[in-house]
């Protein structure tokens, strides 16, 4: 078994869609406006690898995510090099955690979020 995809619906589409895409470098394999549903929902991927399914709908309620609260706490992509993600990202002026070391494995990561405040971590192969 393995994953899939993961589903994420946004407060606003066009924002999010910039955000998934120009900052983050994900690849749109599809998109759909669902006129029934007043949504959008775009399919993005890494390369080929159909990754993450963006939602709009009207009106979608907030879900808290500080304090940490039940459900999904975060989405993790692995990067080649932790300090040159950081700095790419802050480049675009994404507001970056500093990096730290898991305690664990000994491996680099960093938080950010998304448009919605979703948490996205980073996380050094």
């Amino acid at each position: 078994m393995q994953i899939h995809h993961i589903a994420i619906i946004c407060s606003n589409y066009e924002i999010s869609k910039k955000f998934y895409t120009e900052v983050l470098g994900l690849k749109i394999l599809r998109e759909v406006y669902r006129k029934e549903r007043e949504s959008y929902k775009l399919d993005l991927g890494i390369g080929d690898q159909y990754v993450i399914e963006l939602f709009s709908f009207p009106h979608p309620p907030k879900r808290p995510s500080r304090p940490e609260s039940c459900g999904l706490r975060h989405l993790a992509f692995s990067v080649e090099n932790i300090e040159e993600k950081r700095k790419e990202l802050m480049r675009k002026n994404l507001d970056c955690e500093e990096i730290r070391t898991d305690e664990f494995t000994g491996k680099k990561f960093f938080f950010t979020q998304d448009p919605d405040k979703l948490p996205i971590e980073f996380y050094e192969n």
